[in-house]
């Protein structure tokens, strides 16, 4: 069910984080990448993610071309299980971590048109495929707020679970469950108050919606 698959992204407090956990998020993002509103450092991280170890949610760190050296090290030291690539990281960047740890692998891919799909070719050790927005130069990897062509997926079939992000919120997340069938939906900026800034209310609207 696409509605127990939920992924918020870019958590950095504790309050909006049990927030998640009240609306029986699954996923919650953590973003190690410093040029991100949502950025949030080492040691915040690994206090959320020690926080959650006894709770029914699951920390995913979300990382844009980490030098793997440094990756490999946070990875150990957080014992993450779940990562999220979103630069240009290929499958052996991919290989070289799980010849390392037992590691389930979300790998975002920016959609334009349909060509777009053909990159799932470059990474194939993904265990789930994230499609989102595809940012220009001057835009951030994700969270910018914007939508794609959704139509794009609508028969898209591929053997392996992914996500739809980009610019959902409210108002559109329904269009989500009435026209496509992905695994699970991930969510940022449709959730706060503003850039970086998560809101409990929003987040449980949005659910609110989506259970319907």
């Amino acid at each position: 069910m696409i509605k127990n698959n939920i992924k918020i992204c870019g958590i950095k407090d504790r309050t909006i984080l049990d927030c998640c956990i009240k609306n029986n998020i699954k996923y919650f993002g953590l973003l190690f990448y410093e040029k991100s509103p949502r950025y949030i450092n080492f040691d915040h991280a690994l206090s959320l993610i020690n926080y959650a170890k006894e709770k029914k949610i699951i920390p995913v760190g979300v990382f844009v071309n980490e030098p793997i050296q440094k990756l490999k090290e946070i990875i150990k030291k957080t014992s993450l299980k779940h990562i999220q690539l979103h630069g240009n990281e290929d499958d052996n960047y991919m290989q070289i971590l799980k010849d390392k740890f037992e590691l389930t692998i979300i790998k975002s891919i920016g959609i334009n048109n349909k060509n777009d799909l053909k990159e799932i070719e470059k990474v194939k050790l993904a265990d789930y495929y994230l499609f989102d927005y595809k940012p220009k130069i001057d835009e951030l990897p994700g969270g910018n707020a914007k939508q794609f062509d959704w139509s794009i997926l609508n028969s898209f079939i591929n053997k392996k679970p992914w996500f739809i992000s980009g610019g959902i919120n409210v108002y559109n997340i329904k269009q989500i469950l009435d026209n496509l069938i992905p695994y699970g939906i991930d969510i940022s900026s449709g959730v706060e108050e503003k850039k970086g800034i998560k809101s409990c209310e929003k987040i449980c609207q949005l659910m609110k919606k989506l259970n319907e």
